[in-house]
């Protein structure tokens, strides 16, 4: 049986990187080579929290070997969760080089200690599998998940930021639409103290992403960044040219935590 023992946030991320490394490192020829595209796509996963009911939420990634490819793999024989259900929210729009924490998935509270939740990817030919489950090293608190989203070192007392936005829609290949997020923040972490100078010290970021999707999304505005202490809102027009079921993410960064917005959108011809 495993030591249930809870473990600080340094051991737990220091715990993380070595397992990560050995996932994710090249060996030595392939770290001389910057590959553009032709790539595999490796699922990570990135630790589990306690929830209050009882549950616990997985937290996993993905590292997208590829510099300028990315990959788009509905959900079905090449990305998929086991056992079922297959789809569990993951992206099926892989963007480039590393994603830490984009996703969760909520497993019971009944879930042992040896079951397992794999993801399976398959991307240019090479199959992927990474394990999600209950090892007690794995447990990945607030502290652990701000210092790999952060600069690293011990965070302060932080809120993740709030995020809001555009409902899903229903539009035509032809149509451009636009979607909007508004954010806001605990003001924590501070800017630095060169920022605190200017006369608009920045503060919340919102990116728009492409999440899912079967073709080319195009945002006119895809990041805003705000003023420190202000509500942000990142409005962006966007096109399709693919019919198909979209769905778009906005993500609230305050340089510590993540939130996210998604807006599904249904294109028809």
């Amino acid at each position: 049986m495993f030591d249930t023992t809870r473990r600080s946030p340094w051991v737990v991320c220091l715990d993380s990187v070595v397992v990560l490394s050995v996932l994710l490192s090249p060996t030595v020829s392939e770290a001389q080579i910057r590959h553009l595209r032709g790539q595999n796509v490796a699922p990570v996963f990135e630790g589990w929290q306690h929830n209050d009911d009882g549950t616990f939420t997985f937290y996993f990634g993905y590292m997208n070997r590829n510099h300028e490819e990315i990959v788009d793999m509905p959900v079905g024989p090449n990305n998929f969760f086991a056992p079922g259900p297959e789809d569990r929210g993951q992206p099926t729009h892989f963007l480039t080089r590393r994603q830490r924490f984009v996703f969760t998935v909520i497993v019971p509270a009944d879930q042992g200690l040896e079951q397992r939740l794999t993801w399976t990817l398959t991307a240019n030919g090479r199959t992927d599998t990474v394990q999600g489950w209950l090892q007690p090293e794995w447990e990945a608190d607030d502290g652990v998940i701000q210092m790999n989203l952060g600069p690293g070192g011990t965070p302060p007392a932080n809120a993740r930021p709030e995020i809001t936005g555009s409902p899903a829609l229903r539009v035509s290949v032809a149509d451009t639409i636009r979607v909007t997020a508004t954010a806001t923040d605990d003001g924590i972490p501070r800017p630095s103290a060169s920022q605190r100078a200017s006369s608009r010290p920045q503060g919340l970021r919102v990116r728009w992403i492409h999440y899912r999707g079967p073709g080319t999304v195009t945002f006119d505005t895809p990041r805003v960044v705000g003023e420190y202490g202000q509500p942000v809102e990142a409005a962006t027009a966007v096109s399709f040219e693919t019919p198909g079921t979209y769905i778009l993410r906005a993500i609230a960064f305050d340089r510590l935590f993540e939130a996210w917005h998604d807006v599904v959108v249904t294109v028809t011809h």
